[in-house]
């Protein structure tokens, strides 16, 4: 059965959504596979840049690598945006500059620093406590579309362990207002990070100076202007532009 658009979400109307945040396209579910599914089918019907689409809950909402994403109903925010991005050679980077701007405008609401997992993750204590997920389009060579999906933690989902969440003081209105624009700035910037990104992710790494088994056994040294993790090994310093990054557990004091 195919997914029907809801009427409303948390009081908010897609007519609503889309008046207060300049957006072309708002579609609102109850409950979807995948935001990301809808998303696509919209790039390929050619909807413009900006259309979101927004679900209450999904029952195979995803994350990186196949793995799935826990999205159960009221316990966060999922979301995919569709953005047609001018310049693709900043596709590579922009997890991680959505990331740095996400940080940035989502701390009011959480209890501490939030810190950045290369290359998508948000962390805070050391839970999770949202992720992002890019899939792209291209056509004769040439970049399409992308859909940028999103996920934040309202309330710590059942049965996740290490999971973070945004405080109770949040509403997803307030945390849309935030996030949508934070969004569309990363994902119009053009080229590779520049210094002043370079250093607000530094300030915000996890994962420097920590040892890792993946993507190679090592120590995280950062990230660089093309978004590569970069990793101290023993046969020298290797770089990575896509892979999973698993950190060895930090022994306690």
């Amino acid at each position: 059965m195919a997914d029907a658009l809801a009427a409303e979400l948390d009081g908010l109307t897609s007519d609503a959504i889309s008046r207060e945040l300049d957006l072309p396209v708002v579609q609102l579910y109850e409950e979807v596979t995948s935001t990301m599914d809808i998303a696509a089918t919209l790039g390929d019907q050619g909807l413009p840049a900006g259309s979101l689409v927004v679900a209450a809950a999904q029952s195979a909402g995803r994350g990186r690598g196949g793995r799935r994403w826990a999205s159960p109903a009221g316990k966060g925010l999922w979301l995919t945006l569709l953005e047609r991005p001018n310049d693709a050679s900043a596709l590579a980077v922009l997890p991680l500059r959505i990331g740095l701007r996400l940080a940035g405008v989502l701390e009011r609401w959480t209890t501490g620093p939030i810190q950045l997992k290369w290359p998508n993750d948000l962390y805070v204590a050391g839970d999770k406590l949202g992720g992002i997920l890019l899939e792209a389009r291209w056509h004769n060579q040439r970049l399409d579309w992308v859909a940028i999906g999103i996920g934040i933690n309202f309330s710590a989902p059942d049965a996740i362990p290490h999971a973070a969440h945004l405080t109770n003081t949040a509403t997803r209105r307030e945390v849309l207002a935030e996030t949508i624009p934070a969004v569309r700035a990363a994902a119009a910037a053009r080229g590779s990070l520049g210094a002043s990104e370079l250093a607000a992710y530094a300030a915000r790494d996890l994962s420097v100076g920590r040892r890792c088994r993946t993507p190679a056994e090592g120590v995280v040294q950062g990230i660089n202007a093309d978004g590569e993790l970069v990793v101290k090994t023993s046969a020298g310093e290797r770089r990575y532009l896509t892979g999973t990054l698993e950190l060895e557990p930090e022994v306690k004091a």
